[in-house]
């Protein structure tokens, strides 16, 4: 045997020794190996290691209780279920092991050595929502994850990058840190903005833009009534003739007490209607029996819920009498068409037509058709959901919507076209460039699990260790 210290060959026995590992188990019964070795004695006096054991490559290896193949299969649960689940599975195979040995296993599963990619996606997730980050670097075109950073400010990403060269293309979203920390440290780098959150943007600055017209589109649903209506017109009124006497809005919110933000979407309606709301009620069961009750209320106007309440179940209503009271109380059974939050109103109008049933696309075009900055807005939509696959002459033609949008009366589509303004180089690539920031998104999305499954004792190295295992 070659000594492992010096590797000089040996054939002197100093003794023997006797290992019991145990074996992958048999019907469910632990099975160990009892296995006869001997500790050999190096011939080389100045050795520093006199006397060692011989090992039995395939069987078993140093310092271990298990044989070379239990040990894979334990690593294998191990790598899926973490601490305390494995502990709680493995005796069910007969394979006894503690949520202590569970995570010493785990931590003990050497990391895949990677090269740094080419194409870089990067983003951060929530260790403590509000307090603690961390950021995740993967190989944006294979998926396969590079590190995991504690933090996600410009230095702690900028430093990675600089002892890491190599990458060319860093796939991010619309962070300003990220996109700092590659100017400073790969000023050649070309970063691509993920369409996923470009899109997400545009989405934010419509459904305010289609809340703000609520007074437009919501003559087919109806508006708001009442004193909840009435304070929201004061205080629009109040707002606007402080502003034109020239106060401002810092004044404003004091004398008012209202939140700068609540302050400043009243300030950006051009009109008291702008701020009006359709009442948010959502579909109940007493939507299909509107017309009878509002017939039946108009024909007898003393009639009590009760008596409604029996002729409906009559007609197949399942619902309580408490709902019933509510809904005629609320009046929604005095409405023609039945009410749509500014929320859905949006999404109809995010949504691929082509996904739409019939109906949806008869309030759509009733809605986009309210006034001239709903029936641009719906064009400006449909006109940048075809810049997100990638094309040369995308770039042109976001020059050209981006020109044609601030022109019209939409202020809040025009902040998002700033913001794209400020990040355009990053957005032209992600409007030409097949690289996206999705599988990154991925990631994150199986990072949530993996939390979830180590909820208690977990830090920070035990999940770091999961993620690039995965």
């Amino acid at each position: 045997m070659p000594c492992p210290a010096c590797g000089t060959p040996t054939g002197r026995v100093h003794a023997f020794h006797e290992r019991i590992p145990a074996d992958v188990p048999v019907d469910g019964r632990r099975v160990l190996v009892r296995l006869r070795i001997r500790r050999m004695r190096c011939p080389v006096a100045e050795c520093a290691r006199r006397t060692f054991r011989e090992q039995v490559p395939g069987l078993i290896e140093r310092y271990q209780r298990r044989t070379v193949r239990l040990g894979e299969q334990v690593r294998s649960v191990m790598r899926e279920l973490a601490g305390r689940a494995s502990a709680r599975l493995l005796p069910a195979l007969g394979i006894v092991v503690g949520r202590g040995t569970a995570v010493r296993v785990l931590l003990g599963i050497p990391l895949p050595e990677r090269a740094v990619p080419r194409v870089l996606g990067i983003d951060d997730f929530a260790l403590r929502r509000g307090h603690d980050y961390a950021t995740v670097v993967i190989d944006a075109d294979t998926g396969a994850r590079i590190d995991v950073l504690s933090g996600r400010g410009a230095e702690v990403v900028a430093g990675w990058l600089r002892a890491h060269p190599g990458v060319e293309v860093v796939c991010r979203d619309g962070s300003t840190a990220y996109a700092q920390a590659v100017r400073d440290a790969l000023p050649n780098a070309v970063q691509v903005a993920d369409r996923w959150h470009v899109w997400h943007g545009l989405c934010d600055a419509v459904a305010k833009e289609v809340a703000a017209h609520s007074a437009c589109w919501a003559t087919a649903t109806g508006l708001r009534e009442g004193k909840l209506a009435e304070t929201t017109l004061q205080r629009c009124q109040q707002i606007h003739t402080l502003l034109e006497a020239g106060v401002g809005l810092l004044d404003c919110s004091r004398r008012l007490d209202l939140a700068m933000n609540t302050l400043k979407r009243y300030a950006r309606a051009a009109k008291p209607e702008r701020v009006q709301r359709v009442p948010k009620y959502r579909s109940c069961m007493v939507d299909p029996y509107r017309d009878h009750l509002r017939a039946r209320r108009e024909q007898e106007s003393a009639v009590g819920a009760t008596a409604l309440l029996a002729e409906i179940r009559a007609m197949g209503y399942t619902g309580s009498h408490n709902l019933l009271v509510r809904y005629l109380n609320q009046g929604r059974h005095l409405d023609d068409h039945p009410h749509i939050s500014p929320r859905r109103a949006a999404g109809m109008l995010l949504t691929r037509p082509a996904n739409l049933t019939e109906r949806q696309r008869e309030r759509l075009e009733t809605l986009t058709a309210a006034c001239s900055e709903m029936t641009t807005l719906a064009a400006a939509v449909r006109s940048f959901a075809a810049l997100l696959a990638p094309r040369e002459d995308n770039p042109a033609r976001l020059a050209e919507w981006t020109t044609a949008t601030r022109e019209a009366d939409l202020p809040h589509v025009h902040s998002f076209t700033r913001g794209l303004d400020q990040d355009i180089d990053a957005v032209t690539a992600a409007i030409t460039r097949e690289h996206h920031n999705g599988r990154t998104e991925g990631v994150n999305t199986k990072t949530k699990l993996l939390k979830r499954q180590m909820y208690g004792r977990a830090g920070f190295a035990l999940l770091r260790h999961r993620i690039l295992l995965g």
